[in-house]
């Protein structure tokens, strides 16, 4: 991987819609170099899909929470999570806690009822997410 090819994958993550002429322009490279380019990324798994960034709150969902979670079935416990719409993200980790997980709820009550269902398949400690500094820092 090159400059170009970081300069390329850096225009992507701003923005995922960016037409190829655009980035061509920005980089200084021809439009069919640069298509080039980003299928040789998409191909060696670099890029792995573009996606759209929701915004929560606009959804609805107005509490974040960060729950580290000691499982006393993982098995179980991750088929919860898969089907748990309030989980965005899941981690496994080392340490006391099995995973990190980030849930998205409504409200406060919501992220309690979420907690409690929780419940059945171990215990966790919960940090509330109170603002966002930033979010999705690029990788490059």
């Amino acid at each position: 991987m090159d400059d170009i090819d970081l300069k390329i994958l850096s225009a992507v993550q701003e923005n995922a819609r960016i037409p190829v002429s655009e980035m061509s322009r920005n980089i200084a490279m021809s439009q069919p170099a640069v298509t080039e380019r980003l299928r040789k990324l998409e191909e060696r798994g670099v890029i792995s899909g573009y996606r759209a960034k929701l915004s929560p709150s606009k959804l609805g969902k107005h509490t974040t929470a960060f729950v580290l979670f000691k499982s006393n079935d993982c098995k179980k416990f991750e088929a919860f999570a898969e089907a748990a719409p309030e989980i965005v993200d899941l981690y496994r980790t080392s340490g006391e806690y099995n995973y990190l997980l980030k849930v998205v709820t409504e409200s406060g009550e919501t992220l309690e009822s979420f907690l409690e269902a929780c419940n059945a398949f171990g215990f966790s400690s919960t940090l509330v997410v109170l603002s966002t500094r930033f979010e999705d820092k690029s990788l490059i």
